[in-house]
């Protein structure tokens, strides 16, 4: 009996002492166990120590390292009540007089000097535009150059150590990819919603007259506009731009559209070194050959365009082209349809000789074409759409 007591005793012994170790070593080991509610429910609880890495599948490396050069963007302008010039309404309420109307929108940080890429509609027509940075500094912005046509604007401020995006690839984009949304929505404050690449190359939307938009599940609501659309890695790959919403209603149906970094880089590097955006002009408009149209033409299985109509004091115009030409190629290289041509010509400076290949009443010939500046488009006010600016 003796010996029970003595290998009890020294069991008990043994217990107490690591018990005490852990209490002083490794105290988190005791916390593991049952908990209790206020109500004296057992709870099990998860230790309180930081994980060091983020749970799997989780995008917060990228929020944290594209969020904080994401921005907030304020603005104001005097405008005049919209029935200031109605003698009634001026009879009895007398001149109202000029009225402040305020904006709010989202822009990204691109460069250490203070550039910042945002839309167009963000800031158009604003007297005055205040950013917020995210460690709460605020800074006025100045308009470096806008571009109504792609809804891209650069603004510029005067602030040191900026964190600035890390800029991505978008053509590397595929239909599936995950994706985060980083603006100031409603201006509760920045905000980052996550969402898949729903489709790329949207086009005849409406919204610019340029388009070839990254389309996303991603919530972008008013405030939105302007801000980031990141890649898994955090890389800055669109603009948030517009999201779908049917007759006007607010409600989101997951439908957004972003425009594509490569092609606001284009217009990023117009702005900051000419102040507004140079694009190229040929002067025709065309379809693109289909069965019927090859049919019709005799063509056969030929790829290309066939000129319907041309500006008559266009540079097409100029060099001989006609219409019922069918272009087959842009310097040597073959014509694959409308938007290629398009972004082929835009992108040529003023003064570009471009050689275009064409079936001219079944007869090959080449045609020298110099490209001129395209005026069309300044000032133009764009079509109503379902797709309206999340601004």
């Amino acid at each position: 009996m003796k010996r029970f007591w003595l290998l009890f005793s020294q069991t008990v012994t043994v217990f107490v002492a690591a018990y005490f170790v852990v209490a002083t070593l490794q105290p988190d080991w005791l916390q593991r166990g049952a908990m209790h509610s206020g109500a004296g429910i057992a709870l099990i609880e998860a230790p309180a120590t930081t994980l060091t890495q983020p749970a799997p599948g989780s995008l917060s490396s990228a929020a944290r390292k594209a969020a904080p050069a994401v921005v907030s963007i304020n603005t104001s302008k005097e405008v005049r009540h919209p029935r200031s010039n109605d003698p009634w309404f001026q009879f009895f309420f007398g001149d109202q007089g000029q009225q402040a109307q305020t904006g709010l929108g989202s822009g990204v940080i691109i460069s250490p000097e203070g550039y910042i890429l945002t839309n167009n509609h963000v800031v158009e027509g604003a007297d005055e535009i205040e950013v917020t940075l995210t460690d709460s500094r605020r800074s006025r912005a100045s308009v470096i150059g806008t571009d109504p046509d792609t809804d891209l604007a650069i603004l510029k401020i005067e602030l040191d150590k900026l964190p600035v995006i890390t800029l991505g690839n978008s053509d590397g984009l595929a239909v599936g990819d995950q994706v985060l949304a980083i603006g100031n929505p409603f201006g509760v404050g920045q905000t980052v919603t996550s969402g898949i690449v729903s489709a790329l190359g949207r086009s005849q939307l409406g919204i610019n007259t340029f388009e070839n938009f990254i389309q996303t599940d991603a919530a972008i609501n008013e405030g939105n506009s302007g801000g980031a659309l990141v890649n898994g890695r955090g890389d800055l790959v669109g603009i948030n731009t517009a999201a779908y919403h049917l007759n006007g209603n607010q409600e989101s149906y997951g439908i957004s559209f972003a425009i594509p970094y490569k092609l606001a880089k284009r217009i990023m590097d117009e702005l900051i070194a000419n102040g507004r955006v140079i694009r190229g002009y040929l002067g025709i408009s065309s379809v693109e050959i289909n069965p019927i149209v090859a049919r019709m033409m005799n063509l056969g299985d030929l790829q290309g365009l066939v000129v319907e109509s041309l500006d008559p004091d266009g540079p097409a115009t100029k060099a001989g082209l006609r219409r019922g030409d069918v272009l087959l190629k842009i310097n040597g290289e073959a014509i694959t349809g409308v938007r290629p041509v398009m972004d082929k010509i835009v992108e040529s400076r003023p003064g570009t000789k471009l050689t275009i290949s064409v079936i001219r009443n079944g007869k090959p010939l080449d045609v020298d074409v110099i490209i001129e500046e395209d005026l069309r488009y300044q000032n133009q006010t764009l079509p109503t759409s379902s797709a309206a600016p999340a601004t």
